[in-house]
C-alpha cells in the first residue's frame, strides 16, 4: 500500500500557534506571548489580529483547524457562555484542540478564580498530553513560551528524524489497511503472538460472534508478524460463496495466479508455499467451513506454514488451537469514573465519538451513561462503534434511551444464536432504522457490491435504481458507520463490513434486489467496455489503478453472469478486459471461467453464440500455453481462429493467430518456423485490416522472434524497431515493454552490450511501473543474459533463479524456445563454467524481486 504523501508547505506558510485566553483580563499576557511567538519566526493565531465577518465561535473553530500548536493562558475568569451552549468559548477551544501539542500556562496567584475555570484546570492538569506551568508576570510568561516552543520544535525534529532513520519493513503482501487504530486487545495480541512463535502450533482459529473484532485483531497480529520479519499472506473470504472457491482466495493472497504444470490449483498452492516460513491468514471462514480439509492439507504438506483463521465457529480439526475472542473490557458497576475511562470498551466509544464530534470526551456528567451504553452492548466492538457514531446527532442519554427501546422492540435474531450476536443484529437494525428511507434504500442497493467500490460506481448504481441524491445518501451511511471509507486511496473508495452487507441484503423486496443487481452488472459492463480502448493508450496506468481498486467487483460480475447462464454477456465482458486481465495476472482465473463456460456449452446446451465459444476457447488455450508445456494448444487455437473469422471478428482471429504462431514455434523438438511465420503474417494482415495498431505491434514482435530463432538478426531488429514505433505512437506501455525487450536481445546477441543494457533498463522500469510480473521476469532474464555475456556466471545464475521463482509463483512458464538467455549461458557452460551457473541459480531461487533488482543496480 503506498504511503500517504507528505504535506509540503509553501514558503509563505509558517508554523501556526493558536493562543487561547480571555481577552481583556489577560491582554498584557497575550501581547507578551505574541512577541515570543514572533521572535521564533512562527505565526501567532489570535482572535484580535484581524476582523472577520463570521460569528466568534465559527471563527475560532476555523482558526484552530488550521493551527499546529495550542497555547492556553488562564487567570481568574472562565469566560462567557453563549446562549444554548454548555461551556465557554475558552473551554470549547481547549476541547477542540484535539491532538495538537498543548502548552498550558496558569497565572498565580489568582485568589478570585472562578469555580468553573478551576474545574477546567483540574481536568487539564490530569491530562498527561499537556504541558502545564504557572507564571506571575507577562515577562516571565514570554520567557517560558519562547523556551517551551523551542524545545517542542526540537523534540518534534528529533522524532521525525528517528522515524526517517528507522529501517523500513518490506511488505510482500497487502494486509488490509485498518480504518482506525485498534483499541484494547494488547493481551490478545501478545497471546496470539506467543502461539505463532511455537513451531508445533499449526492452525490458530480466532473464534467469536459476529462483530466481536476477529478480523480487526487478525490484521494487527499479521502486521506484528510482518514487522518481526515473517512472510505474511492475507486471504479474505467475505466475497467467497462456496467452499470450493476458498482455494482461489488463498491463491490470490499468495500471488499464485495459476502455477505451472498440471494438476488442480490446490496442488499448485502447496507447491508455491513449499517449506517457506509463512503466516497465512484466512479471514471469515464460517460460511465456507467445509473447506477445512484444504487448510489441513496445506499445514500437512507445508511444514513451516502457520494458519491464522477467523471464524464464528471452530474448524474442529486436530491441528487447530481455538482462541476464543471475548468482548472488550467493561468497567465494573461500582467502579469510579477514572477506572471507567481506562476500560477498553469505554475507550473505544469515546474515541469513535470524538471522531464524529470533535471535542467529545468522558466527563463526570456523561460517564455513567457512556458506561451504561457499553454495558448494554456487552463490549462488542462493532455495536459500540455503531452507537458512538450517533453522537453526531444525539446525546449519550438519548442514545441509551433509544438503545434500550431498540432491544425491547427488535429482537429479530434466531433463538439458537448466541445472545451477544442477537444484540448485535438489534444494534444494526436500530442504526439502520435511524436512517432516512432513501438512505435505507441506498444501503440495500450497496449490498450488491463485492469488496471495495469507487465513489463513481456507487453513484452510478444508486442513480440507476432511482435513489434520490446518491452522494448525500452515501455520506449518510458513512456517517452512521454502516459504510467504511478505505484509507490510503487517492480516489474515494468505500467498503461495507461483511456483517453489514449481509444484513443490508435482507432489506427490501426481491424485485428491488434484482433491480440493484442488474444495475451493478450494467455499470461494470459499461466500464469494462470503456476500459477496453483506454487501456491501449496513454491513460493505461490510471485505468489499471482504477480497475485494481475494484477488482473484486469486476471478478464478481463475471462470476454472476456465468452463474446466471448469461454466457454471451460474460464472454464479451471478459473480452473487454483482456489487456487488464493479462497485465494484472488474472488469466489463470479467467481460464477457470472459460473452461466452465465450455463445459456448460457442451454439456448443458446453455445458449451461447459462436463468438462466445471462440472467446472461451481463446482464453483456455492461450493460458494453458504458458501453464503447461505438454499441452498442445494448436488445435484449439485453429478452431478459435476459424470461429472468429466466421463471425467477422478480425481482431479476435488475428489474436488467435498470434497464439497459434507461438504454439508452432514452441513445439517440443520440432518447431515449425515456416508455419509459424505464415500464421503471424496472416495475423499482421488482419490487424492491419482492422486498423488495430496495438495488434500490429504485437505481430511485429512475434515475427521478430521467428527471425531471431532462424538466424536473421537484421530482420528481427527491423521488426522490433517497427513494433516500438507503433507502440510508442499509441502510448501503450506493455507494447513498449515487449518491443524494447526484444530489441535489446537482437542488440545483445549482435554484440552491442551497452545498447542492449539501455533497452533492457527501459523495459524493466516500465514493467515495474505496470506491476506486470511476466514482463519483470523477462527483464530479470535479460540482465542475466548481459551478465553471462560479460562472463559473470554466478551473477547470471542468481538472476535466472530469481526469475524462475517468480514464474513458478505466478504460474507462467517460459517455453524453452523463448529462453534467449540460454544462448550466452551455453557458451559459458562450454567454457567449463556450468557449476558456477548452477550454484548461482540455486542461490537466486531464494531471492525476492527487490533483492534481484538490487543485484542489477549494484
Amino acid at each position: 500500500m503506498a504511503e500517504r504523501p507528505t504535506a509540503i508547505r509553501t514558503p509563505d506558510q509558517r508554523i501556526r500557534v493558536f493562543v487561547s485566553s480571555t481577552l481583556r483580563e489577560l491582554e498584557p499576557e497575550r501581547r507578551a506571548v505574541r512577541a515570543a511567538i514572533e521572535q521564533l519566526r512562527l505565526a501567532p493565531v489570535m482572535f484580535e489580529l484581524g476582523a472577520r465577518p463570521h460569528p466568534p465561535r465559527e471563527l475560532y473553530r476555523s482558526y484552530l483547524a488550521q493551527s499546529d500548536i495550542f497555547i492556553g493562558i488562564y487567570g481568574e475568569k472562565y469566560g462567557w457562555v453563549a446562549p444554548g451552549e454548555d461551556v465557554s468559548g475558552l473551554e470549547d477551544e481547549y476541547l477542540l484542540s484535539g491532538s495538537l501539542p498543548r502548552l498550558i500556562y496558569v497565572k498565580a496567584p489568582a485568589p478570585e478564580r472562578e469555580e468553573r475555570l478551576a474545574g477546567l484546570l483540574a481536568r487539564i492538569r490530569d491530562d498527561d498530553r499537556s504541558s502545564y506551568k504557572s507564571f506571575s508576570t507577562p515577562d516571565e510568561l514570554s520567557a517560558l513560551v519562547e523556551a517551551d516552543l523551542a524545545i517542542l520544535l526540537a523534540e518534534r525534529f528529533d522524532e521525525s528524524r528517528r522515524v526517517a532513520e528507522a529501517p523500513a519493513v518490506e511488505r510482500a503482501v497487502d494486509i488490509p489497511a485498518p480504518y482506525n487504530p485498534i483499541v484494547g486487545r494488547e493481551r490478545e495480541r501478545r497471546e496470539l503472538a506467543d502461539l505463532l512463535s511455537r513451531p508445533d502450533v499449526r492452525i490458530v482459529s480466532i473464534v467469536g460472534p459476529g462483530g466481536i473484532g476477529k478480523s480487526r485483531l487478525a490484521i494487527e497480529v499479521a502486521i506484528d508478524a510482518m514487522k518481526a520479519g515473517r512472510d505474511v499472506a492475507f486471504a479474505m473470504l467475505e466475497s467467497i460463496t462456496t467452499p470450493d472457491r476458498v482455494i482461489l482466495a488463498i491463491a490470490r493472497a499468495l500471488g499464485v495466479t495459476g502455477a505451472a504444470g498440471e494438476g488442480p490449483l490446490e496442488d499448485k498452492v502447496v507447491r508455491a508455499i513449499g517449506d517457506g516460513d509463512l503466516v497465512l491468514v484466512v479471514d471469515n471462514m464460517e460460511h465456507v467451513i467445509d473447506a477445512a480439509g484444504l487448510l489441513v492439507r496445506i499445514v500437512t504438506e507445508c511444514p513451516r506454514v502457520q494458519l491464522l483463521v477467523t471464524s464464528r465457529s471452530p474448524l474442529r480439526v486436530r491441528a487447530e488451537r481455538v482462541y476464543d475472542l471475548g468482548p472488550l473490557d467493561l468497567p465494573s458497576e461500582t467502579g469510579e469514573a477514572d477506572a471507567a475511562a481506562r476500560a477498553s470498551a469505554v475507550e473505544l466509544f469515546v474515541a469513535r465519538a470524538a471522531a464524529v464530534r470533535p471535542g467529545f470526551a468522558l466527563t463526570p456528567e456523561n460517564s455513567a451513561v457512556v458506561v451504561a451504553i457499553c454495558r448494554a452492548l456487552e463490549g462488542v466492538p462493532l455495536a459500540i462503534e455503531l452507537a458512538a457514531a450517533r453522537v453526531r446527532s444525539l446525546s449519550p442519554a438519548d442514545i441509551h434511551a433509544r438503545l434500550e427501546d431498540a432491544f425491547a422492540l427488535l429482537v429479530s435474531g434466531a433463538r439458537d444464536l448466541p445472545e451477544r450476536q442477537r444484540a448485535l443484529r438489534n444494534t444494526i437494525a436500530w442504526s439502520v432504522d435511524l436512517l432516512s428511507p432513501d438512505a435505507r434504500g441506498a444501503l440495500a442497493t450497496l449490498s450488491v457490491f463485492a469488496g471495495t467500490f469507487a465513489l463513481a460506481s456507487a453513484e452510478s448504481v444508486l442513480a440507476a435504481v432511482g435513489v434520490d441524491g446518491p452522494l448525500a445518501q452515501l455520506e449518510a451511511l458513512v456517517d452512521a458507520s454502516l459504510v467504511g471509507r478505505v484509507d490510503g486511496e487517492d480516489q474515494p473508495t468505500f467498503r461495507l463490513l461483511s456483517l453489514v452487507r449481509a444484513y443490508a441484503s435482507t432489506l427490501g423486496d426481491p424485485a428491488s434486489r434484482e433491480l440493484a443487481t442488474l444495475a451493478w452488472i450494467a455499470h461494470y459492463r459499461a466500464t469494462a467496455r470503456e476500459a477496453s480502448a483506454a487501456l491501449r493508450g496513454r491513460d493505461q496506468l490510471e485505468w489499471l489503478a482504477h480497475l485494481d481498486r475494484e477488482a473484486e467487483n469486476y471478478a464478481a460480475v463475471a462470476r454472476m453472469l456465468i452463474d446466471r447462464r448469461e454466457l454471451d454477456r460474460a464472454a464479451e465482458y471478459m473480452w473487454s478486459l483482456y489487456l487488464y486481465l493479462w497485465i494484472g495476472g488474472y488469466l489463470g482465473l479467467v481460464e477457470d471461467w472459460a473452461t466452465e463456460m465450455l463445459e456448460l456449452i457442451d454439456e448443458t446446451d446453455a445458449p451461447a453464440s459462436v463468438r462466445t465459444r471462440a472467446i472461451a476457447l481463446y482464453y483456455r488455450n492461450a493460458v494453458l500455453f504458458w501453464q503447461d508445456p505438454s499441452f498442445d494448444t494448436g488445435p484449439g487455437m485453429r478452431e478459435c481462429r476459424a470461429l472468429f473469422r466466421e463471425t467477422g471478428d478480425r481482431f479476435g482471429a488475428a489474436l488467435a493467430g498470434i497464439s497459434l504462431g507461438l504454439a508452432l514455434l514452441a513445439r517440443h523438438g520440432s518447431p515449425d518456423f515456416e508455419a509459424a511465420a505464415e500464421a503471424l503474417r496472416e495475423s499482421q494482415a488482419e490487424f492491419g485490416a482492422a486498423e488495430d495498431t496495438w495488434g500490429e505491434a504485437m505481430a511485429d514482435v512475434m515475427l521478430a522472434r521467428v527471425d531471431m530463432l532462424t538466424g536473421n538478426p537484421a530482420g528481427a531488429l527491423a521488426y522490433t524497431e517497427e513494433s516500438l514505433t507503433l507502440a510508442e505512437r499509441q502510448g501503450e506501455r506493455l507494447g513498449i515493454v515487449i518491443a524494447l525487450n526484444h530489441r535489446g536481445w537482437t542488440k545483445l546477441l549482435g554484440g552491442d552490450v551497452e545498447a542492449a543494457r539501455d533497452d533492457f533498463s527501459r523495459s524493466l522500469d516500465l514493467s515495474l511501473a505496470l506491476g506486470h510480473d511476466e514482463s519483470i521476469t523477462y527483464g530479470l532474464e535479460a540482465f542475466a543474459g548481459i551478465r553471462a555475456v560479460e562472463g559473470d556466471a554466478a551473477g547470471a545464475g542468481r538472476l535466472v533463479g530469481a526469475a524462475q521463482t517468480l514464474r513458478r509463483r505466478k504460474g507462467f512458464l517460459n517455453p524453452g524456445m523463448f529462453e534467449f538467455y540460454m544462448i550466452p549461458f551455453n557458451a559459458l557452460r562450454e567454457a567449463g563454467r556450468g557449476d558456477e551457473i548452477d550454484r548461482g541459480i540455486a542461490e537466486g531461487v531464494a531471492l525476492s524481486v527487490s533483492e534481484a533488482l538490487e543485484l542489477i543496480r549494484g
